[in-house]
């Protein structure tokens, strides 16, 4: 680990948005860094100097100015920027340094011809379409949901929603009807719009069924709103308006309804693998102060920038990306099958839209490396400053095949967080270099910590991943949680008073962290702890597995366990002897013999959730027998009818424990 794969350009000071801030902190506060290290310190340490001074820095439009920055520091419970009121549209609608005809928005898809929207024209936007839910009847604090893909017309209503003082909520299409009603049965809208369907590659996928599904169940609804995008001359549900009726022309002004600092933004759901998914509130004043820090500062974007992330409505970085004007930034949406024509899809429309940052996933990268793909032989990617990567850790490997096959010079941010914050409290930073297998740092203001079993702070070694002091993109809270006792025990249950993750984390004594997978799902053997994610880089980084979940079955009476290991081949393979031994071999010698698994099992598919997570705590419980449906709820994951093979292998396995041993 460690390879310095990336360094700053040696004016990095002149030239990036962080370098504009320690100016701009020593001109207006008097404070002088020496380094990220000790600009990090300073923003932990002193979070309302550090939180003030991105509200001063930014130049936050707000109707009444806060009377504090924080209250308590104590979590839960922080408040922050106390008698401020502000309203996130106006403030991601101001989009500094871009005159009225500048692109805003490039959309690109699979099912109609790219759509390019200008500042002037997503104004214009929105003040329609706020109007049209005025005429709807929304006020401030309606819900309002979406079951519409990565489009402008989202991202208007988004916007139009939010300039009302209403609460926005998304589901990605291709969320089930099961999926969706979880989510928003919590809620309770007063509006839905839906689009009819969308294409997957050159696959149509048709959506009215579910779209009539999710309406009945949904007694709190008061109106429905059709976008015809997969027939563009298709009608409305029955008794639904138009999109082009609710973004009738009109002359009513766009203006904007102030509101307190954590009046909620938004609800994020958790993933609903099991149980209900958790409706996570954001507040206007937390997302925007925490946006601008990251896109800016962290992400080093603005006006020159055309920022890309693949993602769905239904993944918390759809709402991180569309934060970008506000910090003068393009966003570029993309609807579809990234793997359609073939995985050099997203590369090939990185260069049609001059996309200066590319973000995705690491199982993505991963993907394309398999697959030997040499993205900067299939376009020109020479805009490209900035890739990201999240979802899950990305390996050394994956690091490398980066610098290698797409260009020397962009710089690679692994970043992990989550929808809990709506962003990354770990990543990357423009003054500090890249090393292999490594995210570089602990974000501004985000003071994380490795803990150890027994509570205390530890480098260099393995620990629980906490968070010590407040954000203000921490949820306000939960919905319909009206004592806050959910929210306490997702979150402060384990360490009063300490925000534990749930991830497995380790922090090296340079600030750079690497998340080995969920701390719920590790393999602890013989005392040794470690994380899933390192057990993948080693099996799928063998040419013969496309896929694979390991999970421990511990013993109860403290004996060793069972390790089983799953895996996807590729097409035409099939499990043998020899591939046992080879798996098994190449496990010993890059981790342990303690992680040679007791039994490997070829399967067809790995449960994940719909943004792409491995379900590996579903399976231990299936495979200690837990029924299905109890263990996973099915319509939060993209493959359901994968979890049926874990079923049957518990079912053989319990019945083979239990038939008696010949004498």
């Amino acid at each position: 680990m460690g390879d310095v794969l990336w360094t700053p350009p040696a004016d990095v000071l002149q030239r990036s948005r962080i370098g504009n801030y320690l100016r701009w902190l020593r001109e207006h506060r008097g404070l002088d860094f020496a380094d990220y290290d000790a600009l990090w310190r300073w923003s932990v340490d002193d979070l309302a100097a550090f939180w003030r001074s991105v509200w001063d820095h930014f130049e936050v439009v707000a109707h009444t100015p806060p009377t504090a920055t924080l209250t308590d520091p104590a979590m839960p419970g922080t408040r922050w920027f106390p008698g401020a009121t502000l309203n996130y549209a106006e403030n991601v609608l101001r989009m500094p340094g871009r005159s009225d005809d500048d692109p805003v928005v490039i959309a690109h898809g699979q099912t109609r011809a790219p759509v390019t929207l200008t500042a002037a024209q997503l104004r214009e936007q929105v003040r329609r379409v706020a109007a049209g839910l005025r005429r709807l009847g929304v006020v401030a604090g309606d819900r309002v949901a979406a079951y519409a893909p990565n489009i402008p017309e989202t991202y208007v209503l988004l916007l139009a929603t939010s300039s009302l003082g209403a609460i926005f909520s998304s589901c990605a299409p291709e969320f089930g009807t099961r999926s969706v009603t979880d989510r928003w049965q919590q809620i309770e809208p007063k509006v839905l719009v839906a689009v009819d369907g969308y294409r997957y590659g050159d696959k149509p996928v048709d959506r009215r069924g579910e779209v009539a599904a999710i309406r009945a169940a949904l007694p709190s609804l008061e109106h429905t709103v059709g976008i015809a995008y997969l027939d563009p001359a298709g009608a409305p549900p029955e008794g639904a308006l138009g999109w082009d009726e609710l973004a009738a022309a009109t002359d009513e002004p766009l203006t904007f309804t102030p509101v307190p600092f954590d009046h909620p933004l938004y609800v994020l759901y958790s993933s609903g693998t099991t149980g209900l998914p958790k409706p996570i509130v954001h507040g206007h004043g937390g997302i925007l102060l925490e946006h601008l820090k990251m896109l800016a500062l962290h992400h080093d974007l603005g006006p020159a920038d055309r920022f890309f992330w693949f993602t769905t409505t239904g993944w918390m970085m759809w709402n991180f990306l569309v934060s970008a004007p506000a910090v003068g930034a393009t966003i570029v949406l993309f609807d579809g099958n990234p793997g359609h024509p073939d995985l050099g899809a997203l590369w090939r429309l990185a260069e049609e839209t001059q996309t200066t940052y590319f973000g995705t996933s690491a199982p993505f990268l991963l993907a394309c490396r398999k697959a030997g793909l040499v993205p900067r032989e299939i376009a020109d990617l020479s805009a490209l400053r900035g890739v990201g990567s999240t979802g899950a850790p990305l390996p050394a490997e994956g690091f490398t095949w980066v610098y290698e096959t797409v260009g020397e010079s962009p710089q690679l941010q692994s970043l992990s967080g989550g929808t809990d914050v709506c962003t990354g409290f770990v990543g990357g930073v423009p003054l500090l270099p890249v090393h292999a297998g490594e995210i570089t740092c602990r974000a501004l203001g985000a003071r994380v910590e490795a803990r150890s079993a027994d509570g205390t702070p530890v480098i260099g070694e393995l620990g629980e991943l906490v968070i010590t002091a407040p954000m203000p993109s921490m949820p306000v809270g939960f919905w319909n949680d009206p004592d806050g006792r959910r929210y306490r025990e997702a979150y402060f249950e384990v360490y009063p008073g300490v925000w534990r993750h749930g991830d497995w984390i380790t922090i090296n004594d340079r600030g750079g962290c690497v998340i080995t997978g969920r701390s719920d799902a590790t393999l602890n053997r013989g005392g040794v702890r470690l994380g899933t994610a390192e057990f993948y880089s080693v099996v799928e980084g063998l040419d013969e597995v496309v896929d694979s979940v390991v999970v421990h079955l511990e013993d109860d009476e403290g004996g060793a366990g069972e390790l089983l290991l799953f895996v996807v081949l590729a097409e035409g393979l099939e499990l043998d002897d020899a591939l046992r031994r080879k798996i098994c071999r190449e496990l010993r010698t890059a981790l342990s013999p303690r992680h040679v698994p007791d039994e490997i099992h070829q399967v067809r598919a790995v449960p994940r959730t719909l943004s792409a997570k491995k379900l590996e705590v579903p399976v231990k419980k299936i495979l200690t027998g837990t029924p299905v449906d109890s263990a996973a709820a099915k319509g939060a994951l993209a493959n359901p009818e994968s979890l049926t093979a874990f079923a049957t292998f518990a079912q053989r396995r319990a019945s083979d424990h239990d038939t008696p041993t010949p004498a």
